[in-house]
């Protein structure tokens, strides 16, 4: 059971959300939808919204774009992350990660079993930090995004709870550039 240490402050972070859909529109992106009602939910502020279609160089400089803005924190993604031939999310974005949040996916394929049992391993769900920004590939059902929010960045992006979280450690993530605290 996730704790939260109510003496400290709550510090709200930015997120912008990325549907990739060659069928969706804006209206009808559940999986986008969902997960902008839960951050905000959470206290959260949905910075920006996007939704493109399945392709490398466009996923890829969507994301490059909210890397390079300074008032987005985290990045999340949905859709695109199976291995139909128009599955490529996590070969857009993996390259730009300077390093990847391994136990993210690990996580998130425990708490996908208890509910879809062996067919989680048709997701390739990741996560990984770059220039300060985090970011994490979900899949395209509102249920999976549900899942990543309830049972993991609901509470890691909570800087007060324990005994850790990714909030706390944002300062830190550009100090091998000189601009960390």
């Amino acid at each position: 059971m996730p704790r939260i240490d109510e003496t400290r402050p709550f510090i709200p972070v930015r997120v912008a959300i990325l549907t990739m859909s060659d069928t969706r529109t804006p209206k009808e992106d559940a999986s986008g939808n969902a997960l902008s009602e839960m951050i905000r939910e959470a206290g959260h502020e949905v910075a920006d919204r996007s939704l493109v279609k399945d392709d490398i160089a466009m996923i890829r400089a969507k994301v490059e774009g909210w890397i390079a803005d300074p008032t987005i924190d985290v990045v999340i993604t949905t859709g695109g992350t199976g291995f139909t031939g128009r599955d490529v999310t996590p070969e857009a974005v993996r390259p730009l990660f300077e390093k990847e949040i391994d136990g993210f996916s690990t996580v998130f394929h425990m708490i996908s079993y208890q509910k879809i049992e062996t067919s989680t391993i048709q997701s390739r769900a990741c996560g990984g930090v770059s220039r300060g920004t985090y970011i994490f590939c979900l899949p395209g059902s509102p249920g999976a995004c549900k899942d990543a929010w309830n049972g993991i960045l609901k509470w890691q992006l909570d800087n007060r709870h324990r005994p850790c979280n990714f909030v706390e450690i944002m300062p830190r993530l550009e100090e091998h550039r000189g601009r960390g605290g």
